[in-house]
C-alpha cells in the first residue's frame, strides 16, 4: 500500500457510515454501535498491513466489526429494549409515506430472528452476494439462500398482516373502507 495513513483515512471516510448502520442493526443501541465502529477502526489500523487486497476492505471491516460485537457479548447478553412508542408515533407522523414504509420495513426486519436478520441485513444494507454472505457468516451458500428466502417470506407475511390490521382499523373508524 502506498501511504498507510492516507489509505486508512479513505477507508474511514468510505465505510464509517455503513459500518455504523450495520453495527446498529446488530446491537440496536446507538452508543454501543459507535463504540463498535471505533473499535473496528482501531483494530483495522493495527492490522492494516495485513490487508492484501484493497477490494476486500469492505468485507474485512465487516468481519472485524462482527468479531468485536461477538467479543462484547461473549459473557453478557443485554435485554431487548423497546422503543418508546410515543416517540415513534410523533416522529413518524411528520414523515412522508416512503420514509414511513422504509421505517416499517426496518422494524419488521428487526423482528426477524438473528438467523434470518443478519443475512438479510448483509444483503439489503451492504449489497453482498449470497457467496459473500456465506463467507462472512461462515455458512454454506445453500444455508444462506434458504435463510434469505425464509426471511423474505416472513417479511411478506408481516407486511400482509400489517396491511390487514390497518384496513380493519380504517374500517372501524368509519373511514369508508369495507373489507
Amino acid at each position: 500500500m502506498k501511504n498507510k495513513q492516507d489509505f486508512f483515512e479513505k477507508l474511514v471516510s468510505a465505510y464509517a457510515k455503513d459500518l455504523y448502520r450495520y453495527a446498529y442493526w446488530l446491537c440496536k443501541n446507538p452508543t454501543v454501535a459507535e463504540d463498535l465502529v471505533q473499535e473496528t477502526f482501531t483494530r483495522a489500523w493495527k492490522a492494516i498491513d495485513r490487508l492484501k487486497d484493497e477490494k476486500a476492505a469492505k468485507a474485512w471491516l465487516i468481519t472485524i466489526l462482527r468479531r468485536e460485537n461477538a467479543r462484547m457479548y461473549e459473557k453478557y447478553q443485554p435485554p431487548f429494549t423497546e422503543l418508546d412508542e410515543t416517540l415513534i408515533a410523533e416522529s413518524s407522523a411528520s414523515e412522508p409515506l416512503p420514509m414511513l414504509e422504509k421505517a416499517q420495513l426496518q422494524e419488521f426486519i428487526m423482528q426477524l430472528s438473528n438467523d434470518y436478520r443478519e443475512p438479510m441485513v448483509l444483503q439489503v444494507l451492504w449489497g453482498f452476494s449470497g457467496e459473500e454472505i456465506a463467507t462472512q457468516l461462515n455458512l454454506k451458500l445453500a444455508t444462506v439462500n434458504t435463510r434469505l428466502f425464509r426471511a423474505r417470506q416472513k417479511l411478506k407475511q408481516m407486511v400482509q398482516m400489517s396491511t390487514k390490521t390497518a384496513h380493519r382499523t380504517l374500517g372501524k373508524k368509519g373511514g369508508g373502507f369495507n373489507e
